[in-house]
């Protein structure tokens, strides 16, 4: 990730997935959108990204409906666009039709005051691997609370 303000990071993308390569993309938003994502009102658990006619598309993405606004707010569940170049786009399509791959929002923040979205092209893990990463990640936690103990001591 660049630098920027991190809104939201979706964890279950990267337990549930091994990501290959992450790319930042614009997000096309109208105006409340862009306030209740700076605040925080977002959920997007189940999201993917698809590509439709050479565009990309997030679907599962949902902005709530910013409370301040007047009668004119946004539809919190339709797709948002993302903002690629066009060869980024060939590329990611040729990887996407390949066997288990599939687009991902994997971080959500702020960039010079515009919305970004880190999409990561993964392919989803198998039983075992999900638990060899909760393996890894407890010795890891083991290993760094015995050298806090071992600095303390």
């Amino acid at each position: 990730m660049a630098e920027g303000k991190k809104i939201a990071e979706n964890k279950k993308a990267r337990f549930n997935y091994s990501i290959e390569e992450s790319i930042e993309c614009g997000v096309v938003l109208e105006g409340t959108e862009v306030k209740s994502v700076k605040a925080g009102n977002i959920s997007f658990l189940d999201s993917f990204a698809e590509i439709i006619n050479d565009e990309v598309w997030v679907k599962n993405f949902h902005i709530s409906e910013y409370s301040y606004s007047s009668i004119f707010n946004h539809n919190p569940d339709r797709p948002k666009k993302l903002l690629l170049h066009q060869d980024e786009i060939k590329r990611l399509k040729r990887k996407v039709e390949e066997k288990g791959f599939t687009l991902v929002p994997l971080d959500f923040y702020l960039k010079n005051g515009r919305v970004k979205i880190n999409l990561g092209l993964c392919k989803g893990k198998k039983l075992f691997d999900k638990r060899a990463s909760i393996k890894e990640k407890d010795l890891n936690r083991e290993m760094a609370r015995d050298f806090k103990k071992d600095l303390n001591s």
